[in-house]
């Protein structure tokens, strides 16, 4: 009995626990801030397995017109602040992009611990304060970092995130980067001097890693720093440590690759995109020259790093997944205040429509228009039909009855919704005119018959032009709904791309959300011309049966007139 009320304890505590950790999960930092992005980076199978626990990992937070809204926050960014999962420590961020009127941003935000298998690794950026101060950009590298080169400095001059090293000489930036900056190799190399700070040891650890886009892979030096060489082959990456060799691992034209060498004082390891390709035993030799990028090498590079440590394969492959653009690795959301208690997001149709361009928004205006006019179109004829076609039933069956009182229907009750009744008042004026049924009367001749059809016939055409008026209004709706919203998705699709030209970030979460925006003018033109064709073709069906009824309701009746009144 003991171990039982033992164990309930602890169930209840545990349960306790979680309620607490999810209330303080779901808190909002600071009211001031009207909006919260939850990052979460999931390493487990269904984001990048990352096979071991990371200390002062530097990740990159793309933020864009998806996941965080820019109109709400401040133009240059001052008001972004980093959070960790808590939603209390603040972390560290540096921001090495912040563009608002092209909805794109890369904050680097420094993690104190990132877990291996799990999905609870979050990060909270919070905006939107118009009164908040810009904070200076902190340090987001860990202790073992002794290069990192972004390529975001407005002077082009190759800096170091921390300041501490310039290239040699300014350098071509690269708009279309992997991330925010990037350089461009046209042969000329990239030079840093030797400096203190970039000096290894005989035997010491070290890693270098870069980003590379090639614009020919034929030949080429791809990284020079004393006996370290790295370089492109024929479309093959290959390493060599003094006289030591490593060969394996491909880099495309016009595509991004990332690039490890990662020496541990005995051995060296070639890592490309967060992959092993080649090993080989060999001791770290001194290091002690200018570090040189891109001699005789046509390409675009990104995100240089050297550390004074041997990196893992799981850290080198979390770098590759978070730096890269394929956003299995880093998932986002967007929150605001008010949903801060239940943790709610805007959903897709927020997004959605937050992302829609001008030019999309006069396209379902136009839309939201022709529905409503398709709309009362279908109510307005539906209704008319339906009384029309009661009526001529009712009357038709009176019609039908009567024998000698045939031309004294109208005198026991009008049907005013009627067309047959309507076309049986036109033949009744034409046959009072000529007295027919007064005593006396002169027989209708044949051409009094046919003078009598001939104006039951014109009133049985206008009769059809009533029944087939505005129904112009859906046939407009049928095939103009889908070509106007195929216009704005055109169209946005152009403006969201020219945007990410103009921005020269290609990450597909920023393309996303404003190419499903503008997908949502199709959408829009197929909900106005799907139920005007469906409501088209029902009227149709009974507008053609209307029409049937009153062709034979004109025969039914001069038949019957001539009959009882003709000449014989």
């Amino acid at each position: 009995m003991p171990n039982t009320r033992h164990t309930h304890w602890h169930r209840f505590g545990l349960a306790l626990a979680l309620c607490l950790l999810a209330g303080q999960a779901s808190a909002w930092w600071d009211e001031a801030w009207g909006q919260r992005t939850r990052f979460t980076i999931d390493t487990t199978a269904q984001g990048v397995a990352v096979s071991e626990a990371l200390a002062d990992v530097a990740v990159p937070l793309r933020l864009h017109s998806g996941n965080f809204d820019f109109a709400a926050a401040q133009p240059d960014g001052r008001d972004l602040r980093v959070l960790a999962a808590d939603d209390k420590t603040p972390l560290p961020f540096r921001v090495e992009r912040f563009d608002a009127a092209n909805e794109l941003a890369v904050v680097w935000v420094k993690l104190p611990q990132l877990l291996p298998g799990s999905a609870a690794n979050q990060v909270h950026v919070y905006a939107g304060n118009a009164k908040a101060t810009a904070q200076p950009a902190a340090d987001v590298l860990d202790g073992a970092t002794r290069l990192a080169v972004a390529f975001d400095d407005a002077a082009n001059q190759g800096a170091d995130a921390r300041g501490t090293l310039r290239a040699e000489a300014a350098i071509t930036p690269e708009t279309n980067a992997l991330l925010a900056g990037g350089a461009r190799l046209a042969g000329q190399a990239l030079r840093w001097p030797a400096a203190e700070g970039l000096r290894v040891a005989a035997g010491a650890a070290v890693t270098v890693s870069l980003w590379l886009k090639p614009d020919d892979v034929n030949a080429g030096t791809l990284l020079a720093w004393g006996p370290l060489n790295i370089a492109l082959n024929q479309g093959r990456l290959t390493a060599r440590v003094v006289e030591t060799a490593l060969a394996g691992g491909e880099a495309a034209i016009g595509r991004w690759t990332q690039v490890a060498l990662v020496l541990n004082g005995t051995q060296a390891r070639l890592i490309v995109n967060g992959a092993e390709v080649a090993q080989a035993t060999v001791a770290t030799p001194e290091l002690n020259a200018a570090l040189s990028l891109g001699p005789g090498l046509q390409a675009a590079v990104d995100q240089l790093e050297v550390a004074a440590a041997a990196r893992s394969n799981a850290w080198l492959l979390a770098a590759h997944a978070a730096q890269g653009s394929e956003g299995r690795l880093v998932q986002s959301v967007l929150e605001d205040a008010k949903g801060a208690g239940g943790g709610e997001s805007p959903g897709y149709m927020g997004i959605l429509v937050k992302n829609l361009t001008v030019d999309a928004w006069v396209v379902i205006i136009i839309l939201g228009l022709m529905f409503v006019q398709a709309a009362w179109v279908l109510w307005f004829k539906m209704r008319y039909i339906s009384r029309a076609d009661s009526d001529n039933r009712e009357f038709l069956d009176r019609f039908r009855a009567a024998k000698a009182e045939l031309l004294a229907l109208d005198q026991a009750g009008a049907h005013p919704h009627s067309s047959l009744y309507r076309l049986y008042a036109a033949g009744l004026r034409e046959l009072r005119k000529r007295s027919v049924g007064q005593p006396g009367a002169a027989p209708l001749s044949g051409a009094s018959l046919d003078a009598v059809k001939a104006s039951v016939d014109a009133d049985l055409v206008r009769e059809s032009h009533k029944l087939n008026s505005q129904m112009v209004w859906l046939t407009i709706a049928i095939s103009g709904g889908p070509f106007l919203g195929l216009l704005g998705t055109v169209v946005g699709v152009m403006i969201t791309f020219a945007a990410i030209a103009a921005a020269g970030d290609v990450n597909v979460n920023a393309i996303a959300p404003g190419i499903a925006a503008a997908l949502l003018a199709t959408v829009a033109g197929l909900a106005v011309a799907i139920p005007a064709l469906f409501g088209y073709n029902y009227l149709a069906s009974r507008i053609k049966n209307i029409s049937a009824d009153m062709q034979i309701f004109v025969d039914e009746f001069i038949t019957r007139v001539a009959e009882d009144y003709g000449a014989r």
